[in-house]
């Protein structure tokens, strides 16, 4: 049986747009590279295809600089999709202008009305509960009504802490398999992945800890080679994509994508 969490027919993305260089970051470590970015997506584009996506690729919007970032717009699950209030001021309307596509790929699309927060860059879905980590985007009230919805399609959410520093609780973790995390040291120190099988991310490598796996790809960031080589020699296919420019803007692999 296929397992659900990491088995996709279909993925939306959208490009970058000129505007990205004003997007946001935890630190300045540089204006990302529009042209490198567009070539980045394109190969994570055709990568996901590879993987046996039918990928729907948006337009950008350069009212909205981080609107590449689309994960962070909704969950999607198999019985529906729901609509996030990002945690982040100018990144609350990106979630109107993905709502239409969503509603046309779902029967039932629901969105949060807060007041609280989820950004989607704080879910990991596993096989057996939904986890989502409280942090600077993600708050107690918005998990709450996030759970109430999600409990009506018979899914468990688990509240878990992200480490301070740390922009979401994905930025440290990954889902390799129904039953295997790839997690950082800092994070897997807390406890969270408790009756989990964790693979730690190669110390200085911390930031691998955020990729996908769709299907049989583990789709990660290029420039890792310690990560990279520890989970082939797990049993994995990987796939790596330069994200040299998506880094400045503290996103990752998951961040290009909404997968179902």
């Amino acid at each position: 049986m296929s397992d659900p969490s990491f088995t996709f027919t279909r993925a939306i993305t959208r490009k970058p747009g000129k505007s990205v260089v004003d997007g946001l970051r935890a630190e300045d470590t540089g204006t990302p590279d529009l042209a490198q970015m567009l070539r980045d997506h394109a190969a994570y584009v055709a990568t996901l295809q590879e993987a046996g996506a039918k990928v729907i690729e948006l337009p950008p919007l350069e009212d909205f600089p981080d609107a590449l970032f689309v994960e962070d717009t909704a969950l999607c699950l198999p019985q529906g999709a729901v609509l996030m209030r990002p945690g982040a001021a100018s990144r609350a309307g990106e979630v109107a202008q993905m709502a239409p596509t969503l509603r046309a790929q779902y029967d039932t699309v629901v969105a949060l009305q807060g007041p609280g927060h989820v950004e989607g860059g704080d879910i990991l879905t596993t096989s057996r509960e939904v986890l989502v980590g409280l942090s600077e985007r993600t708050d107690r009230a918005g998990v709450a009504e996030l759970a109430k919805i999600i409990a009506h399609w018979g899914h468990s959410l688990r509240i878990v802490e992200t480490p301070p520093g740390v922009l979401h609780f994905k930025t440290d973790c990954s889902l390799l398999d129904g039953d295997t995390i790839l997690s950082t040291e800092r994070l897997a120190a807390s406890g969270c992945f408790a009756g989990y099988k964790v693979i730690h991310v190669p110390s200085g490598e911390e930031a691998a800890a955020n990729l996908i796996r769709f299907n049989d790809f583990i789709i990660m960031p290029d420039g890792f080679p310690k990560t990279a080589a520890v989970l082939r020699d797990a049993g994995y296919a990987v796939r790596q994509i330069n994200n040299s420019e998506c880094a400045k803007l503290d996103g990752g692999m998951s961040c290009l994508s909404l997968r179902f």
